[in-house]
């Protein structure tokens, strides 16, 4: 095959189309903004700004209501990773609260049961929860409140219940098939069906998990009650984790890794996550006057669509736990290998690419998770991000607990040469990725959830950035495509963008499927934004129920005083 220079060869195309005219307004203020898909969770991380409490406290505060109402994503039996950006340092904190496997689920074990393929769902498809000890060691470090106070919240509207909004209904009806195991059905629905848009929804059992917490901390969670429940279920569905797999996990501060792209700099959480496919995708699109070609024009579409198979490529090949694996992070991000990979982008679509040569996994999608972001008034700014990985999850919840238990252990592979080999107490590759970028005094934490298309997500909500001037609502409300397979030319495109472009992209080899718009096909995001100046916006993605929320002034506590 032939392939063309960086600069693709010029044929008649459609010009690249309008920035879109979003359906919402960016929201500003000078104080606090948090951006989350449950609009009574933002306002939760609003009120405990209010109180006092800084991004940190309040992006607890928030994730532990979004975990009670959109349990189709996320909850305390899932991971959690989160960038943290400490204005009066200038720092960015990276924290990976990805738990690992049982020390006694290895190859060995599941060949013994007769299992030569990794289970998608059930008991062995369960690694040890992150998302609790992630938010004691964000609270311990950089944290102002008591979880007394940051869960209050969650525990108020799972003893009381709330109104189930209209994209959760929805989501939450289409995974009935999950809820069939009894104590889940007793958890998640009423009288055997699923809550309706503006139903009342109480979870009484997780506000008591959480009442645990409050009151031990993270031993209320990975010891006693809850614990002992984590390993009941466990064993009685023939798995193998142990209280000592729960009590001895720890989460790991990280450095994040990033790249230049058109002079911002963009971060994200390093492996074991695919973070570093989106870094990759920016260096090998960077090669490319995206600008020039224009947005949603043929050619842009084209050269990111490629940039994705051979990222994804790369990141398959060599990204696993780097506790238990090499990972070849600085190779795999340097410049000069984009440059030499870029040239691989030809005139047509590829229907297999082949990873570098540097010094199978699951083909499950993975798409329910949940992202949220929050910037406080000294423009601390919080990137979090947090998921079961399917839907609910594994399918398996513990008595009483009110949450069900992950299956993040479906994305280990069993094939020997793969850096992602499943092995007692290592971490698997990890779909979900908290973003960031950066470019003078402007700071924007970002991310756009939904399985192996965040990466590619991510790419596309920098490209609107820096390549086409975007406002964070236009970025994350702009047709995105999306590729969640890693052989052949399959691509969803989103209706938004223009038809003539997808004709065009057919032409060209690619085997578009067109998407209707505003579907979760194309995951769910938010950003937050400084400008520098002390003006702190927000967004958030329509296609789900969410909203940003500013916080207001502290108009009426100055009154009192």
């Amino acid at each position: 095959m032939t392939h063309a220079t960086c600069t693709l060869e010029e044929k008649p195309r459609p010009a690249g189309s309008p920035a879109p005219q979003p359906g919402r307004s960016v929201v500003a203020t000078r104080f606090g903004v948090v951006a989350s898909s449950q609009p009574l969770a933002a306002m939760t991380g609003v009120q405990i700004l209010q109180r006092g409490g800084n991004a940190i406290d309040a992006a607890i505060g928030t994730n532990a209501v979004v975990g009670l109402m959109e349990p189709t994503g996320n909850g305390l039996g899932g991971d959690l990773f989160a960038i943290f950006y400490e204005a009066k340092t200038g720092k960015l904190h990276g924290l990976n609260a990805s738990g690992w496997s049982p020390s006694g689920l290895t190859p060995e074990f599941l060949k013994s049961k007769g299992i030569d393929e990794m289970p998608v769902r059930g008991v062995h498809s369960i690694t040890v929860p992150g998302v609790v000890a992630g938010w004691t060691a964000l609270r311990e470090r950089f944290g102002s409140m008591p979880f007394s106070t940051l869960l209050a919240p969650a525990i108020y509207y799972a003893e009381r219940g709330f109104p189930v909004n209209e994209v959760t209904a929805r989501l939450w009806g289409n995974q009935v098939e999950l809820l069939s195991e009894p104590n889940a059905a007793s958890t998640f629905l009423i009288n055997g069906r699923p809550p309706k848009a503006g139903e009342l929804f109480r979870n009484p059992d997780l506000g008591a998990s959480l009442r645990q917490i409050t009151n031990y901390g993270r031993d209320g969670f990975y010891k006693g009650r809850t614990g002992d429940a984590i390993v009941a279920i466990c064993r009685d569905h023939g798995g193998t984790m142990t209280m000592q797999d729960l009590a001895e996990f720890e989460p790991e501060w990280v450095a994040p890794i990033s790249t230049e792209y058109r002079g911002w700099t963009v971060s994200e959480i390093p492996p074991n996550t695919q973070g570093i496919a989106a870094l990759m995708m920016l260096n090998l699109m960077e090669q490319f006057p995206m600008a020039e070609y224009g947005f949603h024009s043929t050619r842009a579409m084209h050269v990111m669509i490629e940039a994705k198979k051979l990222a994804y490529a790369d990141m398959l090949r060599y990204v696993g736990d780097p506790r238990l694996a090499k990972v070849p992070v600085a190779a795999m991000l340097d410049k000069k290998h984009a440059a030499r990979r870029a040239k691989l982008i030809g005139e047509r679509a590829q229907a297999s690419v082949e990873p570098s040569r540097l010094p199978g996994i699951t083909d499950s999608p993975g798409k329910d998770t949940i992202y949220m972001t929050v910037i406080d008034a000294e423009g601390n700014i919080v990137s979090l991000i947090q998921s079961n990985y399917m839907g609910f999850g594994s399918g398996l919840v513990p008595r009483g607990a009110g949450f069900m238990l992950q299956n993040r252990g479906a994305l280990f592979s069993l094939k020997k040469e793969s850096p992602n080999l499943l092995a007692g107490r290592k971490r698997p590759l990890h779909t979900i990725i908290p973003g960031f970028m950066q470019k003078d005094d402007v700071r924007i934490g970002f991310g756009i959830m939904g399985g192996w298309n965040q990466a590619q997500a991510h790419a596309q909500f920098v490209s609107n950035v820096a390549d086409h001037g975007m406002s964070i609502q236009q970025a994350l409300e702009a047709g995105r495509f999306t590729k969640n397979t890693f052989q052949g030319c399959d691509v969803l495109i989103e209706e938004l963008v223009p038809e003539a472009v997808r004709h065009e992209l057919a032409e060209l080899g690619h085997e578009i499927e067109a998407v209707p718009r505003r579907t979760n096909k194309f995951g769910f995001g938010q950003a937050v934004m400084s400008d520098g100046k002390g003006v702190h916006f927000g967004a958030s993605d329509p296609r789900h129920d969410g909203a940003a929320i500013p916080e207001p002034g502290p108009i009426f506590s100055e009154a009192k005083s």
